[in-house]
């Protein structure tokens, strides 16, 4: 096992990290960010994430700031994979911009593996815009 995993029996790492965060934020910082994970992590306990609509950049002027985001991001990770060492990375592609995604440490520091990800993404993007251009021409809906 190793030092990034802890047995079920001990602790959710989940609330490991939580706790540690408590340490760490400022209160009102903390409560935002379990106002905004609490839901999510009740949908984790009850397995229904996948009924849960969940977005962390909403777009709105009422977006949550990008340290809290990117702490609800390591919060659902840890959550699920039950890993305290992942991070959060930045990924700069040309066509769509910088792209910001959560992977274990070992993914991080690896550039062949972060080169294979951004190009992941980047082939999901064309994609996307390809079959949004499609649903317009069809008269379809293109929110998707």
């Amino acid at each position: 096992m190793s030092d990034s995993e802890i047995p079920q029996d001990d602790g959710r790492p989940v609330d490991v990290y939580l706790d540690l965060l408590r340490i760490r934020m400022d209160t009102e910082d903390y409560r935002l960010l379990m106002r905004v994970v609490e839901p999510v992590l009740q949908a984790i306990d009850e397995e229904r994430l996948s009924s849960l609509d969940f977005a962390l950049d909403s777009g709105r002027d009422d977006e949550l700031p990008q340290e809290i985001r990117d702490e609800v991001a390591l919060v659902i990770a840890t959550a699920v994979t039950g890993r305290l060492d992942n991070e959060v990375i930045e990924l700069d592609l040309d066509d769509t911009g910088p792209v910001r995604i959560v992977t274990d440490a070992s993914t991080a520091s690896d550039p062949i593996r972060l080169s294979e990800i951004a190009d992941y993404i980047k082939e999901r993007h064309r994609q996307t815009e390809e079959l949004r251009g499609i649903a317009e021409v069809s008269g379809l809906p293109t929110d998707f």
